[in-house]
């Protein structure tokens, strides 16, 4: 099973910018997909963004399209998200996610690794 940390998250103002690092562990991370979820207080987890495994096809929620960008360091086992043009609104603990199959990759239940989170927090 991957192990996975994150970091850089932290405080920003309304229309900046922030890179989250995630660093896996484990024996072939380079075979998941991995993920970002976001998670508001007292709100569901939420589909972010996902890597295939050789980071040829990416997805992003909606809500961030346009403005999250994830990627891959299948050499150094690193996920990343970068996010611009940031919101109040995606104020949230962010998680990184690890799974061999993701039928279903916007689903948290796919998903059987999970990382301790990173708190974003975006100012007005």
């Amino acid at each position: 099973q991957v192990q996975l940390v994150e970091s850089g998250g932290g405080l920003v103002q309304a229309g900046g910018s922030l890179r989250l690092s995630c660093a896996a562990s484990g024996p072939t991370v380079s075979l998941y997909t991995l993920a970002w979820f976001r998670q508001a207080p007292e709100k569901d987890r939420d589909f972010v963004a996902a890597i295939s495994q050789r980071g040829d096809h990416t997805y992003v929620a909606d809500s961030v399209k346009g403005r999250f960008t994830i990627s891959r360091d299948n050499a150094n086992n690193m996920v990343y998200l970068h996010m611009t043009s940031l919101k109040p609104a995606d104020t949230a603990i962010y998680f990184c996610a690890a799974a061999r199959v993701a039928r279903n990759f916007m689903s948290p239940q796919e998903y059987n690794s999970w990382g301790q989170g990173t708190q974003v927090t975006v100012s007005s």
